[in-house]
């Protein structure tokens, strides 16, 4: 594809009578694609990843002019959406993610007998993905969303993003041919570039079962109130953005206060500060020891530049967030970072000061601005600390940095703590989302839609499948996992405990 060509088709929106076609096409590969063998499966996706990999360097330099992320970053970012890959089709390979259960027949009991039940999971029909700004390769075409989502069976029609239009076509090549070369059902895949007001006429079309979205706050509920409000609603798993609040415990700061800033700095100026998880809030007790890490804190940031960011429309809204909490009285400014006068858009790093009374106060310093920017909390004593931590809303990730002393002295914080986010940590930076079986990446509303979901690591297959019970099934009608010589040779729960043992 010529860089001409590229442009255009990048740019070019699609009117709904195209857009309703692909929806069409992907509810009809639905019914083919749900009864691939897994091992079709599984090779569509490791050629998906084949493919990113065999045209790195044109992703990479495209991604780079079009979102200003360096290069360095982009690499990375395509190894991690690779091994993400890999990591869904080895998943599938071993197969328990079904959660296969059986209970058996027991036609002697009494008074009445028991019948033979058998459960698993289920794909649920095509799926509406949104991809984020900030990660082209990882959130975005093949990242994970696209990725669970085709893992479960389910056909995948994505909205591209207009902060990395060319990138989204190259990726969204990629996928193709990997389906042509695997022989996939037409419409398994659809790369959408349309409007925002088609978009929702997307979601709100009845073959489509499922949205998954990661941005800003308003988009994401805008897309979920149009899906609830459907004559069949259907679920909105939108990642929404976070404060990330981190709790620096006096123990903590008394032995390594100018690690921990050196930590936080370095975590809250990562990207231009544009990630998700990025550490907007630290809270702290009043003490000496705070006063040393707020000045190690406020040295380091001086230090700092950032790079491009990734639009001039998230560019603006820094900017504009930065312009109203300059002009909050309570709010002192601890330290700026330094402009690069050779780049245009580049956001400044900015930390704030306000004390714990002044911050329950106003409701303002508890919003999401996007970029390098944090806020310090200074609380009076342990009351008023714990009352900051019970008042915050649902957060993707929370953290706390204490020493053994502290974790005793602050018992409750922890708890507290276990109801606001879907991630937990100690003596570490939000920033990082390491892609495995355990993560969570998701948290209570207004960080997502759905607390019980995550749209990182294996479990986000979870969104795109559904529980089905078969009673009293004859054996060649139940899907291969459910029967009773187990020939996929998976983990079963049958009648209670887990086995790989054929009935």
């Amino acid at each position: 594809m010529t860089d001409k060509t590229l442009k255009e088709t990048a740019r070019t929106t699609m009117e709904w009578g195209e857009v309703e076609k692909y929806i069409k096409q992907a509810a009809n590969a639905f019914e083919t694609y749900r009864l691939c063998p897994k091992s079709r499966r599984v090779n569509f996706l490791r050629q998906i990843a084949r493919e990113i990999d065999a045209i790195r360097a044109d992703l990479v330099e495209t991604s780079h002019r079009e979102t200003h992320l360096p290069e360095g970053r982009l690499n990375g970012e395509i190894d991690r959406t690779i091994n993400q890959i890999h990591l869904f089709a080895t998943m599938l390979e071993e197969g328990s993610w079904v959660n296969a259960i059986i209970d058996t027949a027991n036609p002697q009991r009494t008074p009445v007998p028991k019948p033979d039940i058998r459960q698993m999971q289920l794909p649920i029909g095509p799926v509406c993905v949104f991809g984020a700004s900030n990660f082209p390769f990882a959130f975005s075409v093949a990242g994970g969303d696209t990725i669970s989502a085709l893992a479960a069976g389910c056909p995948v029609l994505y909205k591209a993003h207009s902060a990395h239009p060319e990138t989204s076509v190259l990726v969204s090549g990629c996928i193709e041919r990997a389906a042509g070369q695997m022989n996939m059902p037409n419409g398994i895949f659809a790369a959408l570039v349309v409007t925002r007001e088609v978009s929702v006429q997307v979601i709100t079309h009845p073959s489509v079962t499922a949205v998954a979205f990661t941005g800003s706050f308003s988009g994401g509920k805008a897309l979920y109130d149009a899906a609830v409000r459907r004559p069949v609603p259907i679920p909105v798993y939108a990642e929404m953005g976070s404060i990330n609040p981190v709790f620096l415990l006096p123990d903590r700061l008394k032995h390594h206060a100018d690690a921990t800033a050196a930590g936080l700095v370095a975590s809250n100026t990562m990207g231009a500060g544009q990630f998700c998880t990025n550490p907007g809030l630290m809270v702290m007790l009043q003490s000496p020891e705070t006063e040393q890490f707020l000045a190690a804190y406020g040295k380091q940031l001086a230090e700092q530049t950032c790079h491009t960011m990734l639009t001039p429309g998230i560019y603006g809204a820094y900017s504009a967030g930065i312009k109203h909490l300059k002009s909050i009285g309570e709010l002192h400014i601890l330290a700026e970072g330094k402009k690069d006068k050779l780049l245009s858009d580049t956001a400044v790093p900015i930390a704030f000061r306000v004390s714990g009374t002044d911050f329950l106060r106003n409701s303002a310093l508890r919003d999401e601005y996007f970029g390098p920017a944090s806020i310090h909390v200074i609380a009076e004593d342990n009351a008023e600390l714990l009352e900051i931590a019970n008042m915050l809303d649902g957060q993707l990730t929370a953290g706390v940095w204490c020493t053994d002393d502290d974790i005793e002295s602050f018992s409750p914080l922890f708890r507290i703590l276990e109801r606001k986010a879907g991630r937990l940590m100690i003596n570490g930076a939000p920033t990082g989302v390491e892609v495995c079986h355990a993560m969570v990446h998701g948290g209570p509303f207004p960080a997502t839609t759905d607390a019980r979901s995550t749209s990182v690591g294996t479990q986000a297959i979870y969104r795109f499948t559904r529980p089905v019970s078969f009673q009293n099934y004859p054996e060649k009608l139940l899907p291969v996992e459910l029967r009773g010589d187990n020939g996929s040779d998976i983990w079963r729960k049958v009648d209670g405990e887990l086995t790989k043992k054929s009935l």
